[in-house]
C-alpha cells in the first residue's frame, strides 16, 4: 500500500537478532507497535525461536538467553500473525535495512514476499536535526528526553521509535516532516526489464556488480563503495554519454558479490574483468598485452629494452620501468619522457637515424646532440636513468606470498599477483599452494604505494 500523508496507518518494528547477517542470523525477538488512521495504538511481542544458539555477547547486550527462547515459537509459526500486523503499514524501524532485511530473509523462508513502504528513523533524525553528529536510538532517547522501558529488547526500542516520532510531530512543523517524510520513502524506478526486487536486495556494502544481457553474456562489472546506491545510479536517466545509456538499456539482470571493503571491491573488479571479458569494460580486460622497459648495461653502454610482463619474474627484476598496458602505450610514454628532457630519439631508439648523423630533435633543439657528438655518452646516459626514475617500478618487496587482512576477510597476493579472498589461514595456504602467481598490472597499480601504508593488516606465509 502506498504511502498517504493524510490517512498514514504506521507500524513502528524492532528485532532482536542472533548477529548481524540477515541472511545467516536469525531473529531472537519481534516487537510492533501498530498506529491505525485514527489513533489507535497496539503492542505486541513475542520471542522467536532462532533455532541456533545465541552467542554470548548477543545474550549479555539482550538478555535474551538461550533457554528463554528454547520453547518459543520458531518464525514460521508467527509469520502468519507478523505479516498481517505489518501489512498495508509503513514500516518505521531505526536502522530500517537491518529490520526490514532480516524480516525480508524470514518471510522468504517460508514463502511469504514482504515488500512494505519502509522508513528509517536514523536517516528521518538526520534530515530533521541536521546539526546533531549522532543519531543512535540512545542518542535520540537523551536528547529528546523518550522514556525508556526496556532497552535492547524489541518492544522497549519499538516504543522508543514511537515516542520519537510522537516527539517531531509536537515540535516541528507538519509540511517539513511530511516533506522529509516523502523523500525518504521514494522508491527509485527501475526498468520494466528488471526485476523489481533489486530494489529491496540490494545491500548498501562495498562490493562488485555485474551486468547481463538478455543472453546472459557479461556486459559490464563495476567496483562501489555503496553497491545499492551505485547501481541504481545506472538507471537514474542522467547519463553523462550515449556509451552510458546503451548499457543501461541492455541490461536484464544484476549480480553482486559482498567484499570486506575497498580493496577487496577492487581487487575482486579486476580479476572479474580479466576472467569474463565484459563488452563494456576497457581499461582492465587485457593484461596479456603488458609490457614493461629494462635497463640493461652492455660494456659502458646502457640500452633499454621493451620486454612482456609474461616473459619477467618480477620479484628478481630491479630494473623495470612501467608497467604499460600496451606496446603503443609504453613507446609513447617513453617519448614523452625523451622530449620532457631532450633526450635523443635516435639514441633511445624511437628513430632511425645513422651513425653520426643529427635526430630530428637536435635539429629543433629539443636534444641536447649526444647524437652528433654535442653532449657526451655519459651526460645523456646520466640524464636519461635520472628521468627514468619517475618511472620505476616497485619490486615484489616480499620473500613469498602475503595476506593482507580487510575486516574478517584475507585476500592473498604473490608477486603483484591476486589469488583470492579467504576467511582463514588454513584456506589461505590451500590457495597459495594451488595458486599460479604471475605479474598482473592492475594488481600492481591498486597495491604498489599502499602495501607501505598498511603494515599491521600483512600477513606473510614465508
Amino acid at each position: 500500500m502506498a504511502y498517504d500523508p493524510a490517512r498514514p496507518r504506521l507500524a513502528f518494528v524492532d528485532l532482536e537478532t542472533t548477529g548481524a547477517t540477515a541472511t545467516i542470523d536469525r531473529i531472537t525477538e519481534v516487537g510492533i507497535v501498530e498506529v491505525d488512521e485514527d489513533g489507535t495504538v497496539r503492542e505486541w511481542s513475542s520471542l522467536v525461536n532462532p533455532q541456533r544458539q545465541i552467542p554470548e555477547f548477543i545474550e549479555g547486550l539482550t538478555g535474551i538467553s538461550n533457554a528463554m527462547v528454547a520453547t518459543a515459537p520458531g518464525f514460521g509459526e508467527l509469520a502468519a500473525e507478523i505479516f498481517q500486523r505489518l501489512e498495508g503499514r509503513v514500516f518505521l524501524a531505526h536502522n530500517a535495512r537491518f529490520d526490514h532485511g532480516f524480516l525480508r530473509n524470514e518471510f522468504k523462508r517460508v514463502g511469504i514476499d514482504f515488500r512494505p513502504t519502509v522508513l528509517c528513523t536514523v536517516k528521518l533524525s538526520r534530515k530533521l536535526y541536521p546539526e546533531f553528529a549522532r543519531h543512535n536510538l540512545d542518542t535520540l532517547a537523551e536528547r529528546h528526553q523518550l522514556h525508556v522501558t526496556e532497552r535492547h529488547r524489541a518492544l522497549g526500542d519499538a516504543q522508543l521509535i514511537w515516542q520519537f516520532w510522537q516527539t517531531i510531530h509536537a515540535t516541528l512543523p507538519h509540511e517539513r516532516i511530511q516533506a522529509v517524510v516523502k523523500e525518504l520513502i521514494a522508491r527509485p524506478s527501475l526498468p520494466s526489464y528488471l526485476d523489481a526486487s533489486l530494489l529491496d536486495d540490494l545491500p548498501s556494502t562495498h562490493g562488485v556488480y555485474l551486468f547481463f544481457d538478455d543472453s546472459q553474456l557479461p556486459l559490464y562489472v563495476g567496483k562501489a563503495n555503496n553497491l545499492r546506491r551505485r547501481v541504481l545510479s545506472h538507471f537514474s536517466g542522467d547519463h553523462a554519454s550515449p556509451k552510458e545509456m546503451q548499457l543501461s538499456q541492455q541490461i536484464r539482470r544484476v549480480e553482486w558479490i559482498e567484499t570486506a571493503g575497498e580493496l577487496g571491491a577492487l581487487l575482486r573488479e579486476a580479476a572479474l574483468i580479466k576472467k569474463l571479458s565484459p563488452a563494456h569494460n576497457r581499461q582492465l580486460r587485457r593484461n596479456d598485452q603488458s609490457c614493461a622497459w629494462r635497463l640493461v648495461q652492455q660494456g659502458d653502454e646502457w640500452q633499454i629494452a621493451l620486454v612482456n610482463t609474461a616473459d619477467l619474474f618480477f620479484g628478481d627484476e630491479p630494473d623495470l620501468f612501467g608497467p604499460f598496458a600496451t606496446i603503443r602505450k609504453a613507446t609513447t610514454a617513453l617519448k614523452a619522457l625523451a622530449t620532457e628532457h631532450q633526450l635523443c630519439h635516435a639514441l633511445l631508439g624511437l628513430e632511425k637515424v645513422a651513425v653520426g648523423k643529427p635526430c630530428f630533435g637536435s635539429q629543433v633543439a629539443q636534444c641536447k646532440g649526444v647524437c652528433i657528438g654535442r653532449e657526451s655518452a655519459a651526460s645523456h646516459t646520466a640524464r636519461f636513468r635520472l628521468a627514468l626514475e619517475g618511472m620505476r617500478m616497485k619490486a615484489w618487496p616480499y620473500a613469498g606470498p602475503i595476506g593482507l587482512r580487510e575486516g574478517d576477510a584475507m585476500h592473498i597476493i604473490s608477486n603483484w599477483s591476486y589469488l583470492g579472498t579467504v576467511d582463514s589461514e588454513v584456506a589461505a595456504w590451500e590457495m597459495i599452494e594451488q595458486g599460479q602467481p604471475s605479474f598482473d598490472r592492475d594488481v600492481y597499480h591498486i597495491l604498489h604505494k599502499k602495501l607501505g601504508t598498511m603494515p599491521g593488516r600483512i600477513h606473510k606465509f614465508f
